[in-house]
């Protein structure tokens, strides 16, 4: 569906909330876009912005969710079909963005905007709030868990300062339980790296 492209392990999101206002023949759009991770918290966010702003005519979103995008929704909330939730849906598209969602709260000026005008209203207003936020990059991470004996930690944290991107817990009371955290591009060769020494046994979380 979308010609959106990124590498495998990697996704832009924002770390802070942002807002964004235009008007258009006297009508009002504020805009609003958080971080969310799951469809629950996003409607949380939904229900708490119709409380606050109750009087408003309309209170439209659209929200995209995990790695890859492909968890998706978007709401005109009585406005005209696909002129509202679709628009605020492209502009997160069109900044390549995933666990965010944006509303666009619209005061009604008096003046009918028609459809072009609605597209148009809720598109700048959602892109309004998108570039007022800090857009990051984070990785998409996988987990092991190794378990060793002493007499191989010094073997173990060599290949571990190969990757940059691992990190980890420890606990090393009756014998070493590392939990560790990497770049899924970089699972596969930190996996061999660690099998190549014998005696560590490696797991994956359930």
């Amino acid at each position: 569906m979308y010609l959106y492209k990124v590498e495998e392990d990697i996704f832009r999101t924002i770390n802070v909330s942002a807002e964004g206002l235009i008007t258009e023949k006297k009508s009002k759009f504020l805009s609003f876009i958080h971080h969310v991770e799951s469809a629950e918290k996003a409607k949380e966010i939904v229900e708490e912005c119709r409380k606050k702003y109750y009087d408003a005519r309309h209170v439209c979103w659209a929200y995209m969710l995990g790695p890859q995008r492909d968890d998706f929704r978007s709401n005109d909330d009585g406005e005209p079909s696909g002129t509202a939730g679709r628009p605020i849906l492209g502009q997160i598209n069109s900044y390549e963005l995933t666990d965010v969602i944006v509303l666009v709260v619209r005061y009604f000026g008096g003046t009918l905007l028609g459809t072009s005008g609605l597209i148009k209203a809720y598109k700048e207003a959602a892109s309004e709030a998108i570039g007022n936020a800090e857009i990051i990059e984070k990785t998409v991470d996988e987990q092991l868990i190794i378990h060793f004996d002493y007499q191989l930690l010094n073997d173990v944290m060599r290949v571990l300062k190969q990757f940059e991107s691992v990190h980890w817990e420890q606990d090393f009371k009756e014998s070493c339980i590392m939990r560790l955290m990497i770049r899924k591009s970089q699972i596969d060769q930190l996996t061999n790296a660690l099998a190549a020494i014998y005696g560590v046994e490696i797991k994956t979380p359930e």
